[in-house]
């Protein structure tokens, strides 16, 4: 695992999270495609607070005090209890970019740590840090993928009533 590659990735990826995430009004921001999937609001609230809650304050768990009691996490939970699509979106977007900030200074100051470290978290089995880490990264992509599915809805529907056919579809 290149911790340098990784907080690059991390950086370029919370650059796309923060491009795909603006430009929205409130509504729009808002908005869900049907009745189980998220808006860009509550996307956006979900990734400020993995940043916090979930992978920055699990890898630590991991590389610090593996064998203490895995703290618990509810992030479907969340989306409901801390009303994430009441939520405003340019601070939703501010907190993100603070909290990736703060992640990518973390791990830019943990120099190289042994990534084979683990743990092993309520559901059993055991979880490296590089398995933490490699998670990360791809817990983003997972979420660009869905920013740029809704982007694409909420373009379609902006540019009604002219049709976007022409562009293609995949």
């Amino acid at each position: 695992m290149d911790i340098q590659t990784a907080i690059e990735q991390l950086k370029e990826q919370g650059r796309a999270i923060l491009i795909l995430g603006a430009g929205y009004t409130t509504e729009e921001a808002r908005w869900r495609p049907d009745g189980e999937s998220w808006s860009v609001l509550e996307a956006l609230n979900h990734l400020a607070d993995e940043e916090v809650l979930d992978f920055r304050r699990y890898l630590a768990h991991i590389l610090d005090i593996p064998d203490a009691p895995w703290p618990k996490i509810d992030p479907q939970g969340w989306v409901v209890e801390k009303e994430y699509n009441q939520q405003n979106p340019d601070d939703t977007l501010a907190r993100f970019r603070s909290e990736r900030e703060k992640s990518v200074a973390w791990l830019m100051q943990l120099g190289q740590p042994d990534w084979s470290s683990k743990a092993t978290p309520p559901w059993g089995g055991d979880i490296t840090a590089g398995d933490m880490l490699s998670s990360w990264l791809t817990h983003d992509i997972l979420h660009l993928r869905q920013l740029i599915e809704l982007r694409y809805q909420i373009t379609k529907s902006r540019c009604k009533p002219y049709d976007v056919g022409y562009a293609g579809e995949w």
